[in-house]
């Protein structure tokens, strides 16, 4: 973990082993190199009544550690429905105000191998490209809007989970098994329920999280080549808005092509993560067939072709800008 950066940092720490885990080896690195101590960051997401005592025992963990812990409470109305990616919206939201106010740049998490084996299941599963095969980053920015000077780290993507629960019993480190981690209810879940049948098939988490690997490196290079791409195919305006040659992005091949749209979308709706990797393709085939009519919508966007384009552009030309809500349902070419 030595090219990780140094303080100030913080780590999250739910109370689960992989977070717990990392919480103890941050330390001990920071020890020997003479270094700050992170702070530990951890939250009450109040959907079930042992929560504020789980983050009061992380707390207490922490304090035994040597650390400073801060307890976030999340307040307010929760959700019946998309419970997990709520909560995970809401953790990243209280967790990034938290860091941004303190001048803190960099949120070390505790994602280990076996996460990365079971996102990427989960995306194939949602039909995802490339770029959802590719996995978990070490090093990402921050997944939710609003911080873009802020960080998340991951040092443990090479870790397993049984490691690191060996290295807390030797450690005398208890740890939370969260009941949420065994309801059917949620995707991830019931991936980790076939494990021992995907294991005994050759697909192992470690495997799994390989063919991850192997699919990040194809991404960096895509990223390279889609960077040359936009400059050819983008012009932003000082509005925000983004014009767009369609010839000219139908002309990429079509996985740079369809990551060109991806990062304009991205950028004009203020988005953090890419479109449904299907809704994409629908958007990107309309405007390379000629199809798209007076217009469509797509990830907080609404693309249209310009009346008296820039000549100097293009011969014909799309632009790219935010919806407004209030033309969301009427839209004249509807919404991919």
């Amino acid at each position: 973990m030595a090219d990780q950066p140094g303080p100030p940092w913080a780590v999250a720490v739910s109370g689960g082993s992989d977070s717990l885990a990392l919480m103890h080896l941050l330390r001990a690195f920071a020890t020997k190199n003479g270094l700050a101590a992170p702070i530990v960051l951890s939250v009450d997401h109040g959907l079930r009544k042992a929560s504020a005592g789980n983050t009061r025992q992380v707390a207490a963990w922490a304090k035994k550690a040597g650390l400073t812990a801060k307890v976030l409470t999340w307040r307010g109305k929760k959700p019946a429905s998309g419970v997990e990616a709520a909560a995970r919206e809401a953790r990243y939201r209280l967790m990034g105000a938290w860091l941004a106010k303190h001048k803190i740049a960099t949120l070390f998490v505790g994602h280990t191998q076996d996460d990365q084996a079971e996102t990427f299941l989960l995306r194939l599963a949602r039909g995802s490209g490339l770029d959802g095969l590719a996995g978990m980053r070490g090093r990402a920015p921050w997944p939710s809007p609003g911080f873009p000077a802020l960080s998340v780290a991951r040092p443990l993507l090479d870790f397993g989970r049984d490691p690191l629960r060996a290295y807390l019993k030797a450690k005398g480190q208890a740890w939370l098994d969260d009941p949420m981690n065994d309801d059917l209810a949620f995707d991830r879940v019931k991936i980790r329920k076939i494990w021992p049948a995907l294991t005994k098939a050759g697909l192992s988490p470690a495997r799994i999280a390989a063919a991850a690997s192997h699919l990040a490196r194809a991404r960096e290079s895509l990223e390279i080549v889609t960077q040359a791409v936009l400059l050819r195919t983008a012009r932003k305006l000082e509005d925000g808005r983004i014009l767009l040659d369609p010839a000219a992005l139908a002309a990429a091949p079509r996985e740079v092509g369809l990551r060109t749209l991806a990062s304009v979308l991205m950028a004009v709706g203020g988005q953090v993560y890419r479109p449904r990797f299907e809704s994409l393709e629908r958007l990107f085939d309309r405007i390379a067939g000629h199809g798209l009519g007076a217009g469509a919508t797509l990830h907080g966007c609404h693309i249209r072709p310009l009346s008296g384009a820039e000549k100097d552009f293009a011969p014909f030309v799309l632009v790219v800008m935010p919806e407004s809500p209030r033309k969301t349902s009427s839209s004249a070419g509807g919404t991919i």
